[in-house]
């Protein structure tokens, strides 16, 4: 017996072949992936409802409707983020009005916005450059929207693209500036607001008259200048060039004048906005909070704004006031001194002596770290050096100033720029900036040493001869007078008082300090009443004086029943009477007069940092730029303690309560009462007498008793924590279960949430990357190491850095809680609410 097997295959019987084609589209659609499209055709527009997306997947371009309108736009976003972001608008100015769209490309290659179901066009491209046969128009994975030879994939020669009509984004590889081919300006313009992208009234572009520079204008307002390009970086930037995966370009030739940046990095995602709030801001995305960061921005300051000094004046936002004349007196002086007093300086200064062009007697100061001046009406040539390019200058008799056009590859620079106008729009750079050869009258110059060393023997040695004995002179005459006019001070380093007649034991610390009768003190304060009184620390009362001339003092008067003793009051003459720079408190003289013992101070009308930061409300009078500038003079204050001074001298007490501000808001560090002066070789020292406050004491002086300058930095970073939040580094917060500031600020950096840390009384209109930047220098600063700990020099370099470029922290040193050295109770201030937490509220206004 056979048996028959039949498979089920075989028992099928054929499928027609129409069958078959259905079931592999079947099979195809299950199988096959879709894959979205980055292109449009004459045959195949792109509809409403559907997208482009760029071969990458890094953009998209589709239709959108604001928030709270309903007009239809034609937009391009980035399509791998959650927050669908416009970087550029097609018919920004006419928008599809509660309808539908349509974008569609014609056979000869322009690009057209319309209502579908109308089919009205409201936005066309213009005519395509060259004729195409086949035209396609492409998504590009940099954002760019082409048109182009379908099949072309050289990229060389698009005939149109979008990048040529930026709306309000910089993208990378944007170009934005001049084409002398076409005469387009490729302009960077706002949108009217969050809900309109038609344009705005702040653009930004490029003026290539002269030496090239973007500006950015309100309307017909100039509120910006880029500076022009030096071969590095555009001269008003300076901080770009330590911009990591960052490079800039500039070009300038017959073709075009255009500047442009990429980004080597793939994983940053950053674009450069112009906004209607007059600002342009350079965005990161930050991938692990799902949020932009702002990382740069202009204006950034006072001196960033256009023209703030007036001519020959130049900005220093270091300084109060901020502006001076770009050479002193007696080459320059205020054009209006009256308005000048009152802190408006744009009228700027004016020359005291004219110039001498017809004889040649002219010359130049040369005047370091600046932004150079606009350069609109200059010219360049790039075939002199500096000596040709000031024989250049005095030759035209309307030649104001020189400079070098390219400062790469170091030395004196290269190339020559000559300003034939009134200098305008200068501002001061710490560093970064441009020297500028400014041409003043022959009697306005001061003649240097080498101009010396270069005239003759004989005059040198007669002129030298004459001015030396004039100084010595001067020197008998002014001491004398001085003896005349006032008593000395003598502090003895060995002894226990004060002395008003000097002794051989007591020379190395005779100081040149006032000495103000305590009847004239007595008077300025109304009898030491309870109205001029402003505060009361350990070292007894402080008050406000005012003198018969108006001059208004905080008068610091040691209790006899004093916690800090003679000995930190003789430290804290002894040591500021020998300090001077802008963010320290200047001590004007003192008062001994039987077993009377005062310090006579600056007086200081906004009080100390701790009322603004810890007072119910206050906070909101301090916004962040306040805050920022507020931490950056600190920082330039403790620098100049640490390594600047003559005497190198470590703090021991920095804290809210003892930085001084002043009507500017101008930060100022006081109490030197429990300082210590250390030599060069000396890094460390050990104490059994802790003294400051804790809360800001650093783990290895308040267990150990062993101090440094890193003592100070711990110090200092608790500072910028507690600038940042408002909040005091003491106790348990109320909202949280972390023991202290630095714990909570540790935990939520490490969870990616540091922005929760920040005060909510500054409002939402901050730079994030600065926000960032700060509490990341604050963590370093407090870790638990000193060894780990950034120097005071670093840390004014981290403050103008990228976050990226910083190291990571690592754990704090948690210093709040007491330690061993509670009991110390007269030399360890507490700084809770009692008579402790006002040590230093001496010179407060009330």
């Amino acid at each position: 017996m056979v048996t028959r097997r039949t498979s089920f295959c075989s028992s099928m019987k054929p499928l027609p072949l129409r069958n078959i084609s259905i079931l592999l589209i079947i099979l195809a659609t299950f199988t096959t992936p879709s894959r979205a499209r980055d292109t449009i055709t004459p045959t195949q527009p792109l509809a409403d409802n559907d997208t482009l997306i760029s071969s990458g997947g890094d953009f998209a371009l589709g239709f959108f409707t604001p928030a709270g309108t309903n007009n239809r736009y034609l937009g391009l976003w980035y399509h791998k983020i959650s927050e669908q972001t416009i970087v550029w608008v097609a018919n920004r100015d006419e928008p599809i009005v509660g309808s539908t769209g349509r974008l569609s490309i014609t056979p000869g290659g322009v690009l057209a916005v319309a209502d579908a179901n109308t089919s009205a066009v409201v936005w066309r491209s213009a005519n395509a450059a060259g004729r195409l046969t086949s035209p396609v128009a492409q998504l590009l994975d940099t954002g760019n929207l082409v048109v182009k030879q379908d099949g072309d994939g050289s990229g060389t020669a698009y005939a149109w693209q979008g990048f040529d009509h930026p709306t309000d984004t910089m993208l990378p590889g944007m170009k934005v500036g001049v084409d002398n081919r076409t005469g387009r300006n490729s302009t960077v313009t706002s949108w009217r607001s969050k809900s309109d992208p038609s344009l705005g009234t702040v653009y930004a572009f490029m003026d290539p008259r002269g030496n090239p520079e973007i500006y950015i204008y309100a309307g017909p307002k100039k509120i910006w200048r880029s500076g022009a390009w030096n071969g590095v970086r555009l001269s008003g930037s300076p901080d770009t060039a330590t911009y990591q995966d960052f490079s800039f370009s500039f070009v300038s030739n017959s073709d075009e004048v255009t500047y442009s940046y990429v980004i080597s990095n793939k994983s940053i995602v950053s674009r450069l906005v112009v906004t209607e709030e007059r600002v342009v801001q350079r965005r990161v995305w930050l991938w692990e909070s799902s949020q932009w960061s702002v990382y740069w921005y202009a204006p950034k300051d006072p001196c960033d704004k256009y023209g703030v000094c007036g001519p020959y004046g130049t900005c220093d936002p270091n300084n109060s006031p901020v502006c001076k004349c770009l050479v002193s007196e007696p080459a320059f002086a205020p054009k209006n001194p009256g308005n000048w007093a009152l802190r408006d300086g744009s009228q700027g200064c004016v020359r005291r002596t004219a110039l001498d062009c017809e004889n040649g007697t002219d010359g130049f100061v040369a005047v370091s770290n600046l932004k150079l001046p606009e350069s609109e009406d200059s010219v360049v040539d790039m075939g002199l050096d500096l000596d040709g390019c000031r024989r250049k200058c005095l030759m035209n008799c309307s030649c104001t100033a020189y400079a070098a056009a390219n400062i790469s590859g170091g030395g004196s620079g290269s190339g020559c720029v000559v300003w034939f106008s009134e200098l305008v729009d200068i501002r001061s750079y710490i560093d970064n900036g441009q020297d500028l050869y400014v041409r003043v009258a022959a009697a306005d110059i001061v003649p240097t040493p080498e101009q010396f060393r270069k005239s003759k023997r004989a005059t040198v040695a007669v002129t030298v001869s004459l001015l030396l004995g004039t100084l010595l002179l001067a020197c008998v005459g002014c001491f004398v007078w001085r003896r005349k006019k006032k008593r000395r001070v003598t502090l003895g380093v060995t002894g226990t008082s004060f002395n008003d007649k000097s002794n051989a034991a007591s020379r190395e610390h005779d100081l040149d300090l006032p000495l103000f009768d305590f009847d004239t003190i007595l008077a300025s304060t109304n009898q030491f009443s309870e109205e001029n009184k402003l505060g009361e620390g350990g070292f007894g009362p402080v008050y406000k004086g005012t003198l018969e001339n108006g001059q208004e003092l905080g008068v610091k008067r040691l209790s006899r029943t004093s916690t800090q003793g003679l000995e930190e009051f003789k430290n804290e003459v002894v040591l500021i009477a020998k300090l001077q720079h802008r963010n320290l408190v200047r001590l004007l003289g003192c008062c001994i007069q039987g077993e009377e013992r005062m310090l006579i101070y600056e007086y200081m009308p906004n009080k100390s940092l701790d009322f603004f930061l810890f007072e119910k409300g206050k906070g909101a009078l301090l916004d962040w730029q306040t805050r920022y500038q507020v931490i950056l003079g600190i920082a330039r204050g403790l620098l100049y303690l640490h390594q600047d001074s003559r005497l190198r001298i470590i703090h021991r007490d920095l804290k809210a309560s003892n930085i001084l501000l002043d009507k500017e808001m101008n930060p100022k560090i006081s109490d030197f009462g429990m300082a210590r002066i250390f030599g060069g070789d000396e890094t460390d020292f050990n104490t059994i007498k802790v003294v400051g406050t804790y809360g800001y004491m650093s783990p290895e002086y308040a267990m150990d008793g062993v101090f440094s300058v890193k003592s100070d930095v711990f110090s200092f970073g608790v500072l910028v924590l507690e600038v940042v939040s408002g909040k005091k580094n003491r106790g348990v917060y109320s909202h949280s279960h972390h023991v202290n500031l630095l714990s909570h600020a540790w935990s939520l950096w490490r969870e990616g949430k540091s922005m929760q840390l920040v005060d909510e009384l500054i409002g939402y209109s901050y730079p994030m990357d600065e926000v960032l930047r700060c509490i990341k220098i604050g963590l370093l600063c407090v870790q638990e190491r000193p060894e780990d700990r950034p120097l005071m020099s670093s840390v004014i370099l981290m403050l103008s850095s990228d976050i990226a470029s910083l190291p990571q922290p690592k754990q704090p040193g948690f210093a709040a809680r007491r330690g061993p050295f509670e009991t110390e109770s007269s030399t360890s201030n507490q700084d809770s609410s009692g008579v402790n937490d006002i040590t230093v509220t001496m010179l407060q206004g009330r």
